[in-house]
């Protein structure tokens, strides 16, 4: 389980980048690279990382769910996730 100073980190980033979006958007359009230099880092979509939304474990996430790996088998095998069941032939 990831440290919960990460997933808050993560979470952060993903706050700053919807804020900005909007402006960011627009100062690309207009081809303002000075301005787009001088917004916060954490704005820019490209540092987000995906990150279970359960545990925080960065690798082995699954798109699709938004879960890592261990937990989707986990809620599979449960019968928490619809749809979705184990394989047998």
């Amino acid at each position: 389980m990831a440290k919960e100073s990460m997933k808050a980190r993560e979470r952060k980033r993903q706050s700053m980048v919807e804020k900005f979006a909007a402006k960011r958007a627009a100062l690309k359009e207009a081809g303002d690279y000075d301005a787009l230099q001088k917004l916060p880092k954490n704005a820019s979509p490209v540092r987000l990382h995906n990150r279970c939304q359960l545990t925080g474990r960065p690798k082995g996430y699954m798109r699709q769910f938004g879960v890592s790996r261990i937990n989707f088998r986990e809620m599979a095998l449960k019968g928490l996730i619809p749809g979705v069941k184990k394989a047998s032939w």
